[in-house]
């Protein structure tokens, strides 16, 4: 199994949730100017739509979708508990927080890395990012994690997504719940092992 990803994007996810689970796999940077891969593939030739994640399977086939990725990862050590039980209610319920994170977190967050983004764009997106993030904040509660106490692919998502949030000039401490569950998912020792591999840390 081989991951490809973009070193400190969303592909950040997958890097950790594999890590978490503790199966053999294999990791290839991209290129963003010249989407080669570290071993010269061309990375078009692996995912045409031209992003990452994208995960080849043992058999061949590729695997792309952040949101389908992650899944897929935490259904190979069930053990692991990085996602519930498929068919179950919190199962959906996993789903339900991974499509919020990818439509509502990722991708308003996303205009605001785009140096030719009119600010128009950018401050409309900033508008929708911080109310769903006021909403977020006051969702969490108590909780350690997006589904309790439970850490799954999802909390790696988001540690990911607020992890960009300097990088835009956002500042995280606005969120002191979601600023808190940032830190305690950067403890995790599979955590360290991904950005150390990735060269973040």
């Amino acid at each position: 199994m081989k991951l490809y990803y973009l070193k400190g994007a969303c592909s950040l996810a997958s890097y950790i949730s594999l890590c978490e689970t503790g199966v053999k796999f294999e990791a290839t940077a991209i290129d963003r100017a010249t989407k080669k891969t570290g071993d010269g593939e061309d990375f078009n030739q692996v995912n045409s739509k031209g992003y990452a994640p994208a995960l080849r399977l043992d058999n061949g086939q590729v695997l792309t979708e952040n949101v389908a990725v992650l899944q897929y990862i935490a259904d190979l050590e069930p053990e692991s508990k990085l996602a519930p039980p498929a068919g179950t209610l919190e199962r959906s319920r996993l789903v339900e927080w991974l499509a919020f994170l990818n439509s509502e977190i990722h991708k308003n967050i996303s205009p605001l890395f785009g140096p030719t983004n009119p600010e128009e764009v950018k401050t409309f997106a900033r508008a929708n990012l911080t109310r769903r993030l006021d909403w977020l904040e006051n969702h969490l509660g108590s909780r350690s994690y997006l589904m309790g106490e439970q850490f799954t692919v999802a909390d790696a998502y988001l540690f990911v997504i607020l992890g960009w949030f300097g990088r835009v000039n956002i500042d995280l401490g606005k969120w002191p719940k979601l600023q808190a569950l940032h830190q305690r998912v950067s403890a995790r020792p599979a955590v360290d092992q991904a950005l150390r591999a990735e060269g973040l840390k």
